[in-house]
């Protein structure tokens, strides 16, 4: 896993993450695999700013039901990356 592409899947827009901007910080849906240095990389790379750490956090997929089937959303893998003081992504959409 090299390329931005294959490392971020998609930045990930609630309430939470709009608060967390106004500090500084963006959330992604990200490889479940990728390392926090490659997910750095592919922030760095992709939207071209200074990234200070990255948390990363496994999100279990909750169940769902209809009717009497039962079945389970797919895990995943969410970051929190912290941009250097005064640096932030202008367009969230258009690196990725």
């Amino acid at each position: 896993m090299k390329e931005a592409v294959q490392v971020i899947q998609r930045p990930l827009i609630s309430e939470k993450s709009y608060a967390a901007m106004a500090t500084g910080k963006y959330l992604f849906r990200v490889h479940p695999k990728a390392t926090k240095t490659e997910i750095a990389l592919a922030i760095a790379d992709a939207f071209k700013v200074d990234v200070v750490s990255v948390n990363t956090m496994h999100v279990h997929g909750k169940e769902r039901r209809r009717g009497r089937v039962r079945g389970f959303q797919p895990d995943w893998k969410k970051a929190v990356v912290t941009l250097a003081e005064g640096q932030k992504i202008e367009n969230l959409f258009q690196g990725v």
